[in-house]
Parts: C-alpha cells; sequence; structure tokens
C-alpha cells in the first residue's frame, strides 16, 4: 500500500479537513500549502492510462505527519522539570510503514490493544492478542513482526467503520 493511500484512507476514516491536514503536518515540523495537501489526495492519470497521485509521499513526510496527528489530537506535551526533552528525528527510523501507522494512530486516538483488535474484527480480521503485540513491538525485539498491508488495510476500514458508521 502506497503512503498516499494510507493518508487518503485515514483523512477519509476520521473525517479529518483541509485545513486540518496543513495544520497536522505544521504540528509535525512541515510547512504545507493546501493546495500541495490536495495534490498529495489526488490520483491523475499517466501516459499508459494508470491512475497515479499528482505527488507521492515518502516516510519522512508521512512519520512527520502521523507525529503532528498526535500531538493534533493529544495537544502539546509538556516536559516534566528537570527533564530534557529528546530530539525527534523523522525519517531514522528503519521500522515498516504499516507498524508506525498502527502505533501512532493508536497513540492519537488514545486506543488499547483490545481496542485495535475490536477495530480490525469489525473490518472481518481475527488477530491474536500476541500477534498485535509483536506488531506493536519496538524494532529490533525478537519478538518484532512487521505489519503487512492487509492489516494496515483492514485497520484503516475498521476505523472507518468506527468512526464514520
Amino acid at each position: 500500500m502506497e503512503n498516499n493511500d494510507i493518508l487518503v484512507r485515514l483523512r477519509y476514516a476520521l473525517d479529518i479537513k483541509n485545513s486540518d491536514m496543513v495544520e497536522i503536518f505544521k504540528l509535525g515540523g512541515i510547512e504545507t500549502t493546501k493546495e500541495e495537501v490536495l495534490d498529495l489526495l489526488t490520483k491523475t492519470v499517466n501516459e499508459e492510462d494508470e491512475k497515479e497521485y499528482i505527488n507521492k509521499i515518502n516516510n519522512i513526510k508521512l512519520e512527520a505527519f502521523l507525529n503532528g496527528f498526535i500531538t493534533f489530537k493529544r495537544g502539546k506535551q509538556e516536559p516534566k522539570p528537570g527533564h530534557v526533552e529528546p530530539q525527534v528525528q523523522p525519517g531514522k527510523t528503519t521500522e515498516c510503514v504499516n507498524n508506525m501507522l498502527l502505533k501512532k494512530v493508536k497513540i492519537a486516538l488514545a486506543l488499547t490493544s483490545d481496542d485495535i483488535l475490536d477495530i480490525l474484527q469489525e473490518a472481518g480480521v481475527s488477530v491474536s492478542k500476541g500477534e498485535l503485540s509483536a506488531i506493536l513491538r519496538k524494532v529490533g525485539h525478537k519478538n518484532y513482526k512487521e505489519c503487512g498491508d492487509r492489516y494496515a488495510r483492514n485497520f484503516l476500514k475498521g476505523l472507518t467503520l468506527r468512526y464514520r458508521g
């Protein structure tokens, strides 16, 4: 699944407005305009009569969007007194995009693992708690498992069913 598809499906599932998309990108550290956001969401027909997105979104921009989405939904986290805030550098991760999607949407929407299992169940996919735990683990952990496109696609479908009815 392309990053643009993820962005389009997430936007639809959670009914995010264009102006909010611009704000979310800004919160993630990327300045963009409404026209640039629309180019990320719009497909056009190429020479071979295939549809493709006007502008492709890379992993760095998608990660910045998801980080901004967390801030947009939960607010900016204030550092604790005497605690130095670590510098987040998007794009430095080797994590699968689908795993990152599940983790960051889980944080942004304050979902529990049971909520994610329910969302996947609504989309018609049965996943065990152990499988989900493996998907949500950190890269490099011995039980880490990459999230396939099927799970990510059905997670976004389940979000659509839950939030849009």
